[in-house]
C-alpha cells in the first residue's frame, strides 16, 4: 500500500475504534461543504460529517491543521491536466487525482506521469456510477474492477476513494470501508467543471483564497481552463496564509 506525507491527515481521520457498530442507513444523500464556516474558517457541513463518518473511514476535512490538500476529479480529459502537473512540478507540490475507469483506461502517458511524479492516484469508479444506488456485489465491483485495472497495469494500489457525483449513504460507505478504502470527499469545492461557464481567473482566485482552512481537502476539476491558468498563483496564495500545500 502505498503512503505518503500528503495522505497521513487522511489515514490518520479514518481509525476505527474498536466495538465499533453501526445500522447503516440506504438512504441515498448528496454531499456538500455547505457555506457556514466555523472559527477556524472551516465549513460546518465538512466538519460535521467528519465527526458523524470518521468511524466508517470517511471524511471531508484532513487532521493535518496546516496543510491544504489539493485534489483534482479526472472523468475525462480537456487538454489541461498537461499544464497542472506542470504547474504542480514547478511548486513542487503533490495532489491526489481522482481516475474513473475510463479515464485510467485512455489517458496511460498522464497517468503514468501523475505516478512517476510522486501524485497520489484515487478511485473515482469504473463507471462513476452513484455507489448507493448499486446492489452490494456492483458497488464492489465499481471500487475494486477500476482498483484491479490500475494495480494491473500501472503496478499501483490506490487506496483513497471519492464518490461519483458526491452521493453517499451509510451502508455505501460500510462497502467501501469493507474494500480496503477510505472515502474522500472534501471541504471546498466551487462550480469549475462547466467548460462552457468558465469564472474569470480573478473571481475564481478570489474564492479559493478567501476559502482556504487548516485541513482542507480542495476539490478541483482538471477540464477547467481557469483552474489550469491560476493554480500556480492559488497555491502561492494559500502559501502566504501560511498553510502547507
Amino acid at each position: 500500500m502505498r503512503y505518503t506525507v500528503l495522505a497521513a491527515g487522511l489515514l490518520a481521520a479514518a481509525v476505527i475504534p474498536n466495538g465499533a457498530v453501526y445500522a447503516a442507513d440506504t438512504t441515498v444523500k448528496g454531499y456538500g461543504q455547505g457555506v457556514e464556516t466555523d472559527s477556524l474558517n472551516r465549513p460546518v457541513g465538512a466538519a460535521e460529517f467528519t465527526d458523524r463518518y470518521r468511524e466508517l473511514g470517511a471524511v471531508a476535512l484532513s487532521s493535518d491543521a496546516d496543510r491544504v490538500i489539493l485534489t483534482f476529479d479526472q472523468g475525462y480529459e480537456n487538454g489541461y491536466t498537461e499544464k497542472i502537473l506542470d504547474t504542480l512540478k514547478e511548486k513542487n507540490v503533490k495532489a491526489i487525482f481522482f481516475l474513473t475507469g475510463d479515464y485510467a483506461k485512455k489517458e496511460e502517458s498522464l497517468v503514468r506521469r501523475m505516478i512517476n511524479e510522486g501524485h497520489i492516484l484515487g478511485n473515482h469508479g469504473m463507471k462513476h456510477a452513484s455507489l448507493p444506488k448499486l446492489s452490494d456485489s456492483e458497488a464492489e465491483d465499481e471500487i475494486m474492477s477500476l482498483h484491479n485495472y490500475v494495480l494491473n497495469n500501472y503496478g499501483y494500489e490506490m487506496q483513497f476513494f471519492r464518490p461519483p457525483c458526491g452521493e453517499y449513504s451509510e451502508h455505501a460507505l460500510e462497502t467501501v470501508q469493507k474494500c480496503g478504502y477510505k472515502t474522500v470527499f472534501w471541504s471546498f469545492a466551487y462550480v469549475d467543471w462547466k467548460t462552457d461557464q468558465q469564472p474569470s481567473p480573478d473571481e475564481a482566485r478570489k474564492k479559493l483564497s478567501d476559502s482556504a482552512h487548516g485541513g482542507e481537502i480542495l476539490l478541483l476539476h482538471s477540464v477547467s481552463a481557469t483552474n489550469a491558468e491560476i493554480l500556480g498563483d492559488v497555491i502561492d496564495d494559500l502559501r502566504a496564509k501560511g498553510f502547507r500545500v
